[in-house]
């Protein structure tokens, strides 16, 4: 039996019950209520895995992986299926969400058909959220400005120039918007998504489920912890990338007009 069977089998019973005494939501016609996680071309695998695994475990909403058509899109080495389309995405949804990348998040930023997407579906969405470079995915649609927001650490200050207030936490809420620092914070974004959405004690049912217990080998999952030849590294790493980013980001303030 896998976890989301287990969960449903849960919420079917006094258990679940106890563990889903949320507000009704919206629900798509005919159906739950919908999470529609956008994929892209490279866009990080993990960003959009991690989450995907905490919502499908809430076994309480729609999961759509949306892409301009459907079919497996390569991101970072994985193909990811896309079983929804822009088009045939519900416009009311419950949840946008967007994960990030290297250059795949640089094209998008600036493709017109994935900007008007979230623009569309986070008009009436219940949450707007992120994970790392998402979120420079939803400044660029207009869809930060004046709000505090977070990313990966190596672009989040670039926020600011996209009219967001960059916030070093690695869940930042603010109003209907939600965003998550790099990749692994992903795991940490989705069950915040689902404790607001359900219940703190759902939320905790899912962690324990997927076992979602960190104990790293190391402290160096921050530049404040990394030993600092190691943040320099990581910097130069990614400085053809971050390079990208601010061309895109200085392109998207113009369109803005900010």
């Amino acid at each position: 039996m896998d976890r989301r069977t287990l969960l449903q089998l849960a919420m079917a019973t006094g258990v679940g019950a106890v563990l889903s005494e949320a507000a009704p939501v919206a629900a798509a016609a005919g159906g739950r209520p919908v999470i529609a996680m956008l994929a892209y071309p490279g866009m990080f695998a993990l960003d959009l895995v991690a989450p995907f695994a905490v919502f499908s475990s809430m076994a309480t909403h729609d999961i759509r992986i949306v892409w301009k058509e459907k079919g497996v899109i390569p991101s970072s080495g994985i193909g990811i299926e896309a079983n929804s389309t822009f088009a045939d995405c519900p416009e009311d949804v419950d949840v946008i969400f967007v994960p990030g990348g290297g250059a795949g998040t640089v094209a998008a930023m600036e493709d017109p058909d994935v900007l008007a997407f979230v623009a569309s579906r986070a008009a009436k969405a219940r949450f707007v959220t992120s994970v790392c470079t998402g979120s420079l995915i939803l400044a660029s649609a207009g869809l930060l400005k004046g709000k505090q927001a977070t990313s990966h650490w190596v672009v989040r200050d670039r926020l600011a120039a996209l009219g967001a207030i960059p916030t070093n936490r690695r869940v930042v809420i603010d109003g209907n918007v939600i965003t998550g620092a790099g990749v692994t914070a992903g795991s940490d974004l989705a069950l915040t998504i689902a404790s607001v959405l359900s219940t703190d004690k759902l939320a905790q049912a899912v962690q324990l489920s997927i076992e979602y217990d960190p104990d790293p080998p190391f402290q160096a999952g921050s530049p404040e912890k990394a030993p600092a030849d190691v943040t320099r590294f990581v910097q130069g790493y990614y400085a053809g990338v971050t390079n990208g980013f601010d061309q895109a980001i200085a392109r998207r303030k113009k369109a803005l007009a900010l």
